[in-house]
């Protein structure tokens, strides 16, 4: 059948393709920007990409033909802090014009636990694009699920970073608030399970796994499953914006994230019972059995996505796609350029530069630039890199973004996400004579970004030419 899946780079999008496309299904991917999709070259070549965005007028002209169902994965939850809640009930209200135009028979939704009287902002966002896909002249499933857990999602990375980074917490009294955790791949079973079975139509189903916890008991299971000692005492009160930025510092989240978490964290997302886990005949994974799987594919590098790579760990809106395009006027730039004895080796290095291995010079002073840009509300260097060796357009990288990542053209082309009185590229090139081209361009925004650049020329000169140095080692 032919499946239209939105929010296709996303975490749950990303894993979810992979199993369409093995059951035989033909899928239209629909991103906002096709830069952004990170395909390998096979999947690509058998996929179809639609380029819209939900929060724009509609546009008829370029729709696609014949859709039997479509997957709605798509929020807008680290947009914004006060007002991401307008955007999702916009791009609800455009998609139902987009799938009542192509006559859609059936729209599936990948939503929250909403089982509360009073519900977060967050969660009542849910429940409300729950409300207007049920309008749409089509035939709608919601699949509503709580933490999520399986290697690269945010849940599961928040919980890692905590528990590996603190032996010790004093934590908020939100962590005792009961959940009931769902492995990614459990996740993936409901969602291609319900695919045009008319008994799943207009109808809602909460899914979960097996386990009924507390935020706490989460970490202490982590901790116990990884090795770890862990000690946890919980306050009586901590007050939200104080949790927030507790779990802005210590993790990989952006602030937007981690606002919208700890409202979410008050509320207990606990399944009502429901068939359709035996309807669908899914013997659901324990709490401790996902993690495994999750460090099983992270140490078999088999990791599909990560919360990371999306828009969900940036702090920019925008299509990278414009920014692909390196300004020449106005723009001050550090361009070196060294000759490479080994172009498959030297690329091979290009290719493993963040994250744990490093910026190959000076990697304290990478270090602490990372520090002070998530002390004035930047990225970091938390989220590191998806893969030890592989990159695709659209991955984060540290605290850069990856535009261009072209193997074929030897070309690796990043973008600041950081903190910056301007805009910063970094790119690295091998011409045809063999030489590495490592070019810094930092378009500045008045006096402040010229200051910036200035005061940081003397840095530039030992971080950038012992990073060609030792890249072409």
């Amino acid at each position: 059948m032919r499946i239209l899946l939105t929010g296709a780079n996303g975490y749950v999008g990303r894993r979810l393709l992979p199993e369409l496309l093995s059951q035989g299904h033909e899928v239209i991917c629909c991103v906002r920007d096709k830069n952004r999709l990170g395909l390998d070259k096979t999947t690509q070549e058998r996929i179809t990409i639609w380029e819209v965005d939900f929060l724009h007028p509609i546009n008829l002209n370029n729709l696609p033909e014949k859709i039997d169902v479509a997957y709605y994965l798509i929020h807008s939850m680290t947009s914004s802090t006060s007002d991401f809640d307008v955007m999702e009930g916009k791009s609800a209200h455009n998609f139902n014009l987009y799938m009542n135009e192509i006559g859609v028979k059936q729209v599936i939704y990948l939503s929250g636990i909403v089982n509360n009287s009073e519900l977060s902002k967050h969660l009542q966002s849910r429940k409300n694009v729950e409300d207007i896909l049920f309008e749409g002249n089509f035939n709608t499933t919601v699949l509503r699920a709580g933490i999520i857990v399986g290697s690269g999602s945010s849940s599961f990375e928040i919980i890692r970073d905590l528990c590996e980074k603190l032996p010790v917490m004093v934590t908020p009294k939100w962590v005792l608030t009961k959940c009931q955790p769902i492995a990614i791949r459990d996740v993936i079973h409901y969602l291609t399970g319900v695919l045009l079975k008319e008994e799943h139509y207009n109808k809602s189903y909460d899914i979960g796994g097996p386990n009924v916890i507390t935020y706490k008991e989460m970490m202490l299971l982590y901790s116990k499953t990884r090795g770890i000692k862990l000690w946890i005492f919980t306050l009586p009160v901590m007050s939200p914006k104080l949790s927030s930025y507790w779990l802005y510092f210590v993790t990989s989240t952006s602030y937007k994230l981690a606002v919208n978490l700890v409202d979410s964290m008050k509320m207990e997302v606990v399944c009502k019972n429901n068939d359709l886990q035996k309807a669908l005949g899914i013997k659901p994974i324990t709490y401790v059995d996902a993690i495994k799987l999750a460090f099983l594919k992270m140490e078999q590098n088999l990791v599909i996505s990560s919360w990371k790579d999306s828009l969900v760990s940036s702090r920019f809106k925008e299509n990278f796609s414009e920014f692909i395009q390196i300004p020449t006027y106005g723009c001050l730039k550090d361009h070196k350029i060294k000759s490479v004895t080994n172009v498959e080796k030297t690329l091979d290095n290009i290719w493993s530069i963040g994250g744990d291995k490093g910026w190959y010079y000076g990697n304290w002073m990478w270090k602490i630039r990372g520090f002070l840009d998530k002390l004035f509300g930047g990225v970091g260097l938390r989220r590191g890199r998806t893969h030890p060796t592989h990159l695709d357009n659209g991955d984060a990288l540290d605290f850069w973004r990856v535009l261009v990542a072209n193997k074929e053209e030897k070309r690796l082309l990043l973008y600041a996400e950081m903190r910056l009185p301007g805009e910063a590229w970094l790119e690295f090139r091998i011409d045809n004579e063999n030489k590495l081209h490592q070019i810094a361009t930092f378009r500045p925004k008045g006096l402040l970004g010229r200051l910036y650049w200035y005061s940081l020329v003397p840095f530039h000169f030992f971080i950038f030419g012992g990073m060609i140095k030792n890249i072409t080692k």
